[in-house]
């Protein structure tokens, strides 16, 4: 498919569940485009939108691993905004990496880093208008400690704080979302984990597509 020369550009910047990691142990390393949120959702906005995808397993907001480089999402994402450029809107989903136990982060904190982004495109992005994209920050999906391979797969990063800190996410992205002037979505009003408890079910991802399209249309129309 030729996008159109004048589509809307969508830029997807996230972690694993982004990237389409699957919830288990047996499937492929990656689900296929047509199965992944950011392939529905490139399907449901249609030629006229051209969505990127940027995601990253394991991609933090702006902490390092002591064992992972380029995982730190934060110095990537100007060069990123620059080689994608012009862009209309920018999704951005992150924080669940960052509630692992060995960065014992608070859900204030992520939101904190968050606004650092915020900051990047309002300095360094622009459409082709010249203004700054359109942003739509989305809080993840809750962590779930009770899926059958949580504790086989995942145990050894998230403890129960981390899955308690991840139910109050939320709330603190949406509080960033209205000071900055930005869209925000749930993805937990649409989405629920797998079997690892960490990413997104086969069964949710049209479900979050199709809240992210409705996201993006909503936030495209403000200027219509």
């Amino acid at each position: 498919m030729i996008t159109e020369p004048g589509a809307t550009v969508v830029l997807c910047y996230g972690d694993s569940n982004t990237y389409g990691a699957p919830a288990n142990v047996d499937g492929p390393v990656r689900l296929p485009s047509d199965v992944r949120w950011t392939g529905q959702l490139q399907r449901l906005l249609g030629d006229a939108y051209s969505v990127i995808e940027e995601g990253l397993n394991g991609r933090t907001t702006d902490v390092e691993y002591i064992d992972r480089p380029g995982c730190n999402g934060l110095p990537y994402f100007v060069p990123c905004l620059l080689s994608h450029a012009p862009i209309d809107v920018v999704v951005i989903m992150l924080g669940t990496n960052d509630l692992k136990v060995q960065f014992d982060r608070s859900p204030e904190s992520i939101a904190g880093a968050l606004g650092r982004y915020v900051d990047a495109i309002e300095m360094d992005a622009r459409n082709r208008g010249g203004a700054p994209p359109k942003l739509v920050l989305v809080s993840p999906v809750h962590i779930d400690d009770s899926r059958p391979a949580f504790a086989e797969l995942n145990g050894d990063d998230f403890d129960a704080a981390a899955v308690e800190k991840s139910r109050h996410l939320g709330a603190e992205i949406g509080r960033l979302a209205q000071l900055r002037g930005a869209s925000y979505a749930d993805a937990a009003d649409a989405a629920v984990v797998g079997d690892d408890g960490i990413h997104v079910s086969v069964d949710s991802q049209a479900k979050l597509a199709d809240l992210i399209a409705e996201t993006v249309r909503r936030a495209v129309s403000e200027d219509s």
